[in-house]
């Protein structure tokens, strides 16, 4: 069922088995935790609605909400939804300076906040930042307690999939975040290809660890409508608590990106041998960085469970995934297979992936069309697809470093690195140099408990697994950590860029902390 609105989904799920669970709010004690089945959603939603229609909230308002991974935040969202109003989600990390472009740019006549929360006063700082605009929208409190009202009162849910009501933010690693346009359609197709590619059963049971307010959130509430199964949604997650509820509920399906896949294998070799970390885990699946072969094979190996790994982006949520039941080869060293509808064209000369399909965006906000003249979108992402029509992610455009007129691909270093039991995570970036225009500089993050590396050690591990001199980090930095986004856990590239784009002090081949 892929056409209509999110809302024609949701009544039809709600219809089809109102009294199966739809959703656990997980918790580190089981006495913390409540849950709400299908039909129960569909009637929280519309009481929701109608309560953000006192506010004045209706068809076509602009709604930014910055609320954490909570049942609530999934009702105010499909609330928002059923009222036909243009919504914003923010991820909750985001401070002043992000929140108050978002509001600027969206020109917002609401703000749902979940007032204090770890810290932070939200109402406060949305408050503030809507005196500062020409119109102020109307800042709502939205956490435990949220707007209720009777659905009587409710205009009649909206009617075209195609109208664009979502704006979701890009990441923006690489450079300021822009508004992605997305409809229902293709927020509901790209959710339903990722049912399909994951091959969930009846008894499967989901979990979203990663931030609602990521295009991740609507996918994946999606596929649990499509499919009608369960997910434990975590506020907040941190390792080991967040063990428990996935224990508890007997977890099947979880991940998020690279950096989760680490996590779970991290709290997996912590444990006493042949412990099995999530003893119903069958499969981890995730996507939004890149993923060195050597870790899907340490996650099989050692979680005991598969391992899928996809690509996609803000802007199409859902372009490949690996299938469950696809070789091991294919799984480690290629990113999956696109779904029908997706069309992937690799661009002549730049190797730049170029998208097209119904689950790709409308545009950005407020600014020209990023499609071709084919109607395909470019992605600044770089890659090939294999005889078998696997999609294989190299890099990006500007993950391409140009040393002395040759071109050296970050991923394919980072993922050598990789494989050195001392290395826990690297980025390899590229730094001006007034003699080879870029050198190139691997930033590396240690396990506990590694031996120091130096540059020779680093060169030596990379020229054993066969890479070309000429690729060859010059530069050697150790962190203690690799500064990550707050969605997906990113490495923020750019950062590290400003960070060590001056000389180092310390003599060649020396890292620095």
């Amino acid at each position: 069922m892929i056409g209509g609105t999110l809302w024609d989904l949701v009544a039809w799920r709600a219809a089809r088995t109102p009294d199966a669970t739809a959703l656990i709010q997980g918790a580190e004690t089981a006495r913390d935790e409540y849950r709400i089945t299908f039909g129960h959603l569909r009637e929280r939603a519309e009481r929701v609605a109608a309560g953000l229609t006192a506010h004045g909230v209706g068809p076509g308002s602009r709604v930014v909400w910055q609320l954490p991974t909570r049942i609530e935040t999934v009702l105010v969202s499909l609330a928002l939804a059923r009222l036909g109003a243009v919504q914003s989600p923010v991820l909750p990390g985001y401070r002043e300076h992000e929140l108050g472009q978002v509001l600027r740019r969206t020109r917002a006549t609401h703000v749902l906040v979940p007032g204090v929360r770890r810290g932070v006063d939200h109402t406060a700082m949305a408050h503030r930042l809507a005196a500062q605009l020409p119109a102020p929208p109307a800042v709502v409190e939205a956490y435990d307690a949220l707007p209720d009202g009777d659905p009587a009162v409710l205009p009649p849910p909206p009617t075209d999939p195609d109208a664009p009501r979502w704006i979701h933010w890009t990441s923006g690693t690489t450079a300021a975040p822009r508004g992605v346009l997305h409809t229902d359609r293709s927020l509901r197709t790209a959710g339903s290809c990722l049912a399909a590619a994951l091959r969930l059963g009846p008894n499967d049971v989901g979990s979203m660890a990663f931030p609602y307010a990521h295009v991740a959130g609507p996918d994946y509430t999606v596929m649990l409508l499509t499919h009608g199964i369960p997910a434990v949604l975590v506020e907040h997650f941190a390792l080991p608590g967040a063990l428990a509820p996935y224990r508890r509920h007997r977890v099947t399906v979880a991940g998020g990106s690279t950096a989760f896949y680490a996590l779970f294998l991290a709290a997996q070799r912590a444990l006493p041998p042949g412990r099995r970390l999530l003893p119903a885990l069958r499969l981890l699946a995730g996507g939004g960085a890149p993923k060195p072969p050597a870790l899907y094979h340490e996650v099989v190996a050692e979680l005991g469970c598969q391992l899928t790994h996809g690509y996609a982006l803000t802007e199409a949520p859902m372009v490949t995934m690996g299938d469950p039941h696809d070789t091991p080869e294919a799984l480690a060293t290629t990113d999956g297979r696109p779904p029908a509808g997706m069309e992937i064209r690799i661009a002549p000369g730049s190797g730049e992936v170029l998208l097209r399909g119904p689950a790709v965006c409308r545009g950005y906000l407020d600014e020209p069309t990023p499609f071709d003249a084919d109607g395909f979108l470019h992605t600044g992402d770089l890659g090939h697809l294999t005889p078998t029509g696997h999609l294989v992610i190299t890099g990006r455009l500007k993950d391409i470093i140009i040393r002395k007129g040759e071109n050296v691909s970050a991923r394919e270093v980072e993922d050598l690195l990789y494989g050195h039991p001392d290395i826990a995570d690297a980025a390899v970036i590229g730094l001006p140099d007034p003699v080879r225009g870029e050198l190139v500089c691997a930033v590396v993050e240690q396990p506990p408990g590694a031996a120091a590396l130096t540059l020779t050690t680093v060169t030596a591990h990379l020229l054993a697994q066969g890479l070309a001199r000429h690729k060859l980090p010059e530069r050697l930095e150790v962190l203690p950590a690799l500064p990550r986004g707050a969605t997906l856990r990113k490495v923020l590239k750019q950062e590290l860029r400003e960070r060590f784009g001056t000389p180092p002090p310390t003599p060649r081949g020396q890292p620095r902390s």
